[in-house]
Parts: C-alpha cells; structure tokens; sequence
C-alpha cells in the first residue's frame, strides 16, 4: 500500500477516535483503566495526524532521494492551449484537425528507432508496439534475446502479441498455437498439421538491444542496416546507471525535432528564460522570473565519412542569478545524433559528474513522434543531480513541444544569413530518405487523443 494511502487510513481513524465516545471494557463499563486519562482522544487524534505527516514526508523524501524520476506525458498533456471550457484533450484534437501540414518529407526516414527500454521486456514476454505505420510484436526469448517479428499471424490474422506467449526463443500464436522462431521469423510448429510449409513465415525486423535499449532497423526498401548504433561502455558497464525518463508525444514531422540543434537562434528567444518560470510560452517571458537566465553557445556540424550519418552540437550552457554569473553551473554538453531517431546527450562537469541522456525519436505514425528521454548518471552522483538535470531539460524540451504542436513545416523557408546552418541540417537529413521513402497520403484525424 501506498504511503498516501497508509497515512489518509491514519488521518481518517484519528477523526473516528475524536469523534468516538470512551472505549469499553469487557463488562461494558466505561475506561477503568484510565487510558483516556493518559491519552485523551485530541491527543490520540494528534499524534495519528504526526504519524501520517512523518510517513508522508519519509515517503516523498524516499522518492526525491532514491527513486528514479519518470515523468510520462500523454498526447495531450504538453503543448497545447485549453480555452472557452474545453479540455485539454479537445483542444489537441482541434489543433490537429485544422493545422495546415505543408510541403512534407516522406514521414518515416531509414534508420534505427526505440522501441522499447530493456527493462520493460522481461525474460519470456511479449508485447505489442505501434510505431512507424507497423505493428510489432517484441518479445525476449527464454535465451534473454529480444525479437521483433509483424504482429499479425498469416494463418488468420491473429496478433501476436496479443494473449500470445513464448516458447523458448519462438513466440506462440493464441488463436491456433502456430510457432513463429524469433531470428527468422520462420513457422516451426502447427499443432494439428504434419507438415509446416517452408513458405509460413512472418516478416523479422533487424533489431539490436544496446545501451539498455531494444532498437528496430526501418528502411522502406528492406535493405539491410547500414550503420551500428553505438554502445555507451559506461551503462553497459553499470558506471553510469538509470536515474529516470521522460515521454512525450508531438504532433509534428519527424524531421522538425532534430532540426532544432542547427537552429541556434532559437535557443536565445525561446530557451533564454529560467526554468522557474515553466513551460507555457505564455508565461515564460513574465518579469517575475527574469532574475534568473540561462545563456547559450551552440556550433552544429554533421560528421564526415564514415559517419556520415552522424552529426555533432557543441553547446556550452550558462547561468546567471541576478545578472551574476555563476561559472560552477556551466555545462558543456556534446549531443551527437546517429541516424534519424537516436540522440546521445553527454554531459561532463567538474562539480556535477558525468552522465548521458538518451534522446529517442520514434514515429508512431506520419505526424505523431514519441520521444523519450532516458538519462543513465555516474552511480557515485547523489540521485538528486541528474534528476534536477532532467527535469531541467524537460522543461526546455517543453518549450519546443508547444512550438512543434502548433506549427506547420515549410519546405523552402525564408533563411537569413545567421540561418545557414538549418539549411545545412535539411541537406545532411535528407539522406535518410529514398527513392520509396512513404510520404504523406491523408491526414489521418480519426485518431482522437
């Protein structure tokens, strides 16, 4: 049971003792024992209410101290402007009904994306993921290797994942038993027939499981995967460990959220403001928080060969308090982007250790991303400090998702000078799209938040 709820269940018995006459003995008389005498009911009341109290700060200490930060937002939750009485969620649908989308890339680029955390797939699970127009079935064999195999059973239909279980490293149909083997995807076992035809198979997607995440290979030819995602020896070696994530959704193209790190300008108009003064755009500029700014050095630059497919953002990131400067705070932080969907934030201080946030971009479909932010910290850090450094950066993140949310893409922007490097960024991104890449047909709007 929960600390909230242990301590309501006190606070309710102190008011049932204050409000009860004297207990009874077993003659029924009154106190003879004098209890009363020696705790009388407001004190017993009072000292119930301290109890409480002290288990629900032991309990918020607990979190603050120990527990890893996870802050999940849903659809509707970041981003958006409730007015007139509507609810959050009307306002999102509204939004994305009458958004005018532009001139879009093709939606779904070639590269690797998150599915899901290691440790949300246990040995011998199998789970159902939506994402990049497919559905996924993702399970961990009973060997500890994750697959991911199309969800849907070519026998009939059924999905996967879906009441499906595991059997050794195959995953079993629910609806007729059928046998699919993780590696290949190939059928190796139909109950009630002799013989399984060569052709029972379903399609198994290349996927890697690295930096404590399970990641798919996309490419709308089929190719196979051209690059590697590289491990972070830290994590893999438990010196860097979990301290929390964030998940947010975002009504956008994928390409407008990695396009962010070469638009320098923006950092200094949207991302100047404190932090104390919270993510709706409407309030950030408030006078009541311009005590507090946060001061920006930002150099975009893609990578040669071989890792083309990679780019770097130097930023170094500073405080002042007052028009004070407080060098102690100043972070340098190196984000290197490998392919479309995978961010690698590395953050080293003197003061402050050393750590990594994983910024993953996923699309579920053609404008809807799920991002994650995932920060792995040096173990001999208090907690306290990468989950002060998330949040933070969940409140800046923040910042972008109303931009995002709201904003139509337009494929040939009017660029000044200063706003090379976006145009740059549009070059170096562009060669994660073919020939096939899928573009947007129809804005789906069936699909209410």
């Amino acid at each position: 049971m929960s600390t909230v709820k242990v301590a309501a269940l006190i606070v309710v018995g102190a008011m049932l003792i204050t409000q009860g006459g004297e207990p009874l003995d077993s003659t029924g008389n009154g106190d003879p024992l004098g209890t009363e005498t020696l705790y009388p009911a407001p004190a017993q009341a009072l000292l119930c209410i301290i109890a409480g109290v002290f288990i629900l700060s032991v309990g918020w200490l607990y979190r603050l101290l120990l527990c890893p930060l996870e802050l999940l937002r849903a659809p509707e939750d970041v981003g958006y402007i409730a007015e007139d009485g509507r609810s959050r969620a009307q306002a999102a649908n509204e939004v994305r009904r009458r958004r005018k989308t532009g001139e879009l890339p093709p939606v779904y680029p070639n590269g690797w994306y998150r599915v899901l955390d290691s440790r949300m797939l246990e040995r011998g699970e199998v789970k159902n993921v939506s994402a990049l127009g497919e559905q996924w079935a993702v399970f961990r064999g009973e060997d500890g290797k994750a697959y991911v195999l199309d969800a849907y059973c070519p026998h009939l239909g059924a999905n996967l994942a879906v009441g499906g279980r595991v059997v050794g490293s195959c995953v079993e149909c629910p609806f007729h038993g059928w046998q699919f083997r993780g590696n290949d995807g190939k059928c190796v076992k139909i109950p009630y027939a002799i013989k399984v035809p060569e052709f029972a198979k379903v399609r198994c997607w290349p996927s890697c499981e690295v930096n404590k995440q399970i990641l798919v290979w996309y490419h709308c030819d089929g190719e196979a995967p051209q690059w590697t995602v590289p491990e972070q020896e830290e994590i893999t070696k438990g010196e860097w460990i979990y301290r929390g994530r964030t998940e947010h959704f975002i009504s956008a193209h994928i390409e407008e959220i990695p396009e962010n790190a070469a638009d320098i300008a923006h950092l200094d108009h949207l991302h100047t403001p404190g932090i104390v003064s919270g993510a709706d755009l409407r309030y950030t500029n408030s006078k009541t928080w311009e005590f507090v700014r946060h001061h920006w050095k930002v150099h975009w630059e893609p990578e040669p060969e071989p890792n083309k497919h990679c780019s770097q953002m130097l930023m170094k990131h500073s405080l002042t308090v007052f028009g004070r400067h407080w060098p102690l705070l100043d972070v340098h932080v190196v984000a290197r982007q490998v392919g479309p969907g995978v961010v690698f934030l590395l953050f080293n201080h003197s003061f402050l250790g050393r750590g990594v946030i994983l910024q993953c971009v996923t699309p579920v479909e053609p404008l809807l991303q799920y991002v994650s932010h995932t920060i792995f910290y040096q173990s001999t850090i208090p907690p306290l400090v990468p989950k002060f450094i998330l949040r933070a950066e969940c409140i800046q993140f923040e910042r972008d998702v109303m931009i995002w949310n709201n904003k139509k893409y337009i494929s040939k922007p009017l660029l000044v000078t200063e706003d090379s490097a976006i145009h740059k960024h549009r070059r170096w991104f562009s060669q994660f799209y073919s020939e096939n890449s899928p573009l947007l047909q129809y804005h789906r709007d069936s699909l209410d938040f």
